[in-house]
Order: structure tokens, then sequence, then C-alpha cells
């Protein structure tokens, strides 16, 4: 398979050639790309963080062992490509998966890279090595890893419990990059020790993340910038007026609504802006261990209450997508079909009748107009999330519940639901390996996973969840995933409101840049990209 993979590879990159010409003669050294940044993150350690605010800029400091191929618009196990592996192959039976790796590979502090920080990875990632993670939010991924295993510097196997297809989507995912072995996850988390394009040089919170070129690289010529400057603009307006004024090169990937992309292009209307699917679906929390949201009723009319459509229309300029856990068709390769899902409950066209339905309810369990149900609804404060927990708060009353609006400052969101230190809440959930079901269904719906805020729990249909990883049918195992998505929109696991869209602009002499579905986690990391004159 591997080598089918790096043959695709190479047509890509022909066909890339062949589309722009003479203009790879205008790929020139130096310069340093300014970014648009949005918040603070708590800490630079993409495997303990949960938000592309630390992926985005980190994807430049690490590698992985493969990657989805950047020129791939749609990412799937065909477009995945060596990265520190060289290569890789499948035992007979499915459950073992060996890596070549690369020779000659240094950290960025001068450290040759070898199997053993394969394998070290990875024990950290299942908690059976003596160096923690203070979180772990990738645990739920390797539910079914056994072990990794070396065989000299040059050569590691992951060992699985049973056939899983999909393992090679979960590795090439923005979020699992290699670690040193001899850097310890404290020192990660402020100063991480990469080995890729751009080394990290400083993190200041509220003010800015800066990275230098690698001059070490081991792609030879790579990458083409002296650095790369991330200014943290909190105020979505203010960034957006910088990158009209031409201060920053690039806004932050995805951050740009509808309605201010018409802002941008009215006012900058040389720049280049690509409106994407963000692999990012709205979800309402509910804290089903706090009385009286414990109530499965309850919850059901709250399910019923939402206008997904209204989301869309207001805060996307009708640019947005309705869906269960899976992303829709047709850049999503999992999600259900829309007659599938207008059988669900909440999901049909008539919106009236299902808050008729869902204040049926709530009145049963006493109460209504003059007796609403108050509650505090949680969310992060930056405008992806306060915007859509304004309209939540907003329908939640058409069923006589009465919200107020927490926010919650980006560093300590993760830690605030992780613990389930809220009632209700809006997240913004993104699928970070394209949809591949193994790695959404683990993470936010598994019995014991961190990333699982809602506390939903089925036994069930998580051994269905085991079920469709190792079926290597891909029709089949699309049926067994729309069976599960489909219960867990009938359970109300962890309503999904709708999958957002959003544009990255970006000044035209920045050349060599190419966007994808949900890209921030699967690509970009920016090696290829030049500043021309």
């Amino acid at each position: 398979m591997h080598r089918n993979l790096r043959a695709c590879a190479a047509a890509v990159v022909l066909l890339v050639s062949l589309v722009i010409g003479d203009a790879v003669w205008a790929q020139k050294p130096g310069g340093v790309l300014r970014v648009a940044h949005r918040d603070s993150p708590a800490s630079m350690s993409t495997l303990e963080e949960v938000t592309i605010s630390t992926v985005a800029p980190m994807m430049a400091v690490f590698n992985n062992l493969v990657l989805f191929d950047q020129h791939v618009p749609q990412n799937s196990l065909r477009s995945i490509v060596p990265d520190l592996a060289t290569d890789w192959s499948w035992s007979e039976d499915g459950t073992a998966l060996t890596f070549h790796l690369r020779q000659g590979v240094r950290w960025h502090d001068g450290h040759p890279f070898t199997a053993a920080d394969v394998r070290c990875t990875w024990d950290m990632l299942l908690g059976r090595s003596a160096a923690k993670f203070r979180i772990n939010p990738r645990k739920s991924w390797y539910w079914n890893l056994d072990e990794v295993t070396t065989n000299g510097d040059w050569e590691a196997t992951f060992h699985l419990k049973q056939p899983q297809p999909a393992l090679p989507a979960l590795l090439a995912s923005g979020y699992s990059p290699v670690y040193p072995c001899h850097v310890p996850p404290q020192d990660m988390r402020q100063h991480p020790i990469g080995t890729g394009p751009f080394k990290f040089v400083s993190y200041k919170p509220n003010e800015s993340i800066r990275l230098v070129r690698n001059p070490d690289y081991w792609k030879p010529g790579r990458p083409y910038l002296d650095g790369i400057e991330w200014t943290i603009v909190p105020n979505r307006s203010t960034a957006l007026l910088a990158f009209v004024a031409g201060q920053v090169d690039m806004t932050f990937p995805y951050e740009v609504t509808v309605p201010l992309l018409k802002d941008i292009k009215s006012q900058a209307p040389q720049a280049v802006c690509e409106l994407r699917p963000r692999g990012v679906s709205s979800n309402m929390l509910v804290n089903r261990n706090m009385p009286p949201f414990d109530d499965p009723d309850l919850r059901r009319a709250m399910a019923l209450t939402l206008d997904r459509k209204a989301f869309i229309d207001v805060l996307s300029g009708g640019e947005g997508d309705v869906g269960g856990a899976l992303l829709p068709p047709p850049e999503g390769l999992w999600g259900m079909p829309p007659e599938r899902l207008r059988a669900l409950p909440g999901y049909g066209p008539d919106v009236q009748q299902n808050r008729n339905e869902g204040r049926d309810i709530m009145r049963r369990l006493g109460y209504g107009a003059d007796h609403p149900l108050t509650v505090k609804v949680a969310a992060r404060n930056i405008a992806l999330y306060r915007d859509p927990a304004v309209m939540l708060i907003d329908q939640l009353k058409e069923i006589y519940i009465a919200g107020e609006l927490e926010l919650v400052e980006t560093a300590s969101w993760n830690a605030k639901v992780t613990r389930r230190d809220y009632t209700v809440g809006l997240e913004n959930t993104g699928t970070a390996v394209v949809d591949d079901p193994d790695q959404p269904l683990y993470e936010s719906y598994a019995c014991e996973s961190d990333r699982n805020f809602t506390g939903y729990c089925n036994r069930d249909l998580e051994a269905l969840f085991h079920r469709q990883s190792r079926e290597a049918d891909q029709e089949k195992r699309k049926q067994l995933a729309w069976d599960i998505d489909s219960k867990l929109q009938e359970e109300g696991a962890r309503p999904v409101i709708f999958h957002t869209r959003g544009a990255t602009c970006w000044q035209p002499r920045l050349k060599g840049l190419t966007t994808m579905v949900n890209s921030m986690v699967n690509g970009w990391r920016l090696e290829d990209v030049w500043l021309a004159d």
C-alpha cells in the first residue's frame, strides 16, 4: 500500500508543477511570515492541547511519522505520504504496522532522532511511561494500541489488539507529532523541541509566538521563510483591520466568517480568500450527571428546540452544513445522507412542531413561561464560541430555559469541561482527522474518554465502535458509522448544532499556500510557502 501512496504523491507533485508552470521558479528564500493569532493557548505542547490555537503554529515545529499530502484537497487514507517514516507495511493479519524511519534527522537541540523517540511518544500517550502528560486528550485515540516496539534505531512497529485500517489516518493528523525522548513533557509546554522546518523561539501570552528557520532541516532547501511570527490579537475586528492594512500576511485559519469575508473583499480586493468547511461542529454540551439535566426527557426537549438553519443563516450567511457527529457529504466521507438525517428527532424541517413537543415535555416537568429553568451556558471567550452560545441561549428560551452566558478563557476551557465543571455549554468540536469515524467516536463518545464532556456512555454502542473500526470493507464500514451516528443523535449524546465553514485570507505576496478540508490539523506546515516581492 505504501508504494501506491508514494506513487500518488509523486503524481500530485508533477500535476502541481504542470499547473503552476513557471511560477515554481519564483520561489525565493527569506522573509518573515506574519500571521494573526486569535488567542493565548495554555501551552505549546501539541499532545497536551486540544485547540488549533496550539496546532496552527506548532505544526511548523514538528514532524509526524506520516502526514496527509498538503496538495490534495480532501484528505483520506489514499492521500497519506511519508514524513519521518520513509515507508510502512501491515502484517498479514492486519494487527501490526511497521514503519521504516528516516535516518540522519536531528532534533532542534542536536540530538539524533531514532525509533526510541517513536516508542517513547506512544508510551506517554498510553500512560505507560515514567514521564507523564499533565492532561492526555489523545489517549482515547489509541484504545486499540497494545504497544510500540523497536528493531534497532530505524524501525518501529505498532502492535494492535484488533485490525484497524484507519490507524495511519490518526498518525497523519497534526495532533500526532513525534516527541523527543530526552525532553521532559513539562519542558515541551513552554519550549518545544521538534524536528520540523522551524525552531521555536518564544511564546508570550497575549503578545506573540515566534519561530525561526531550521537551517539543518532534513528536507533540502526547505523551508523558504526565515521565520514566522504569530501576533496574538484576541479582538477579531482588530485582527482583520490589521490584515486589511497590510500589517499581517495572513488571517488566523478559518476565522473569517462570511459577513466578515465580504468586508475584507470590499476593503482589500487584492486579498486571496478561500471559504472551506472547518472540520468543526458546534455542539450543545449538557452535563447529564448534573440534576435536573440527568433527566433524558429534559435533554430531549433541549435538542428539539434547536433551529439549525437559523444558526447557519445568522452566523455563516447560509454557509454551513447540518449533520450528525461526522462531517456531512460531499466534503465529508462518512456523514449521513440528508434523507436519513431528517428522520432523526429535532432534524425535521418543521421547527415549530419540534418546539411544541419540547414545550410539552418541559411543562410536564414543571416548567413554563412563569417558571423557567435557569442555567449558566459556558463558552470559550472567542467569537466562534460566543456568537453561537448567544444564539443557543435565545433558542433555549423557546422551551422555558433562561440561560446566562458564562465566558471562559482559552487557557482554562479544556480543563473546565474535562472535569465537567459546567451545566450547559457550547463547544466547537474539531474532527482532527478529516472525519474518519475512529477519532470522533472514541474521543467524544467513548465511556472512558477524557474528551467525553457530557458523560454519555453506551457500552453496546461502543462495541459497535470496535466493529466499524476493524471493518476493511469501506462501504460496510460506512453503513455501521451511519447506524452509530443515528443512535448518538437519537440519544442526544452531544447534540450537534451545525458544521461550520470559515475563510482564510492572505496577501497576494504569500505564495505556495494550499488549503484543504480541515487543513490546520492535517497540513499547513508552511515549509513550502514563500514571500514574493
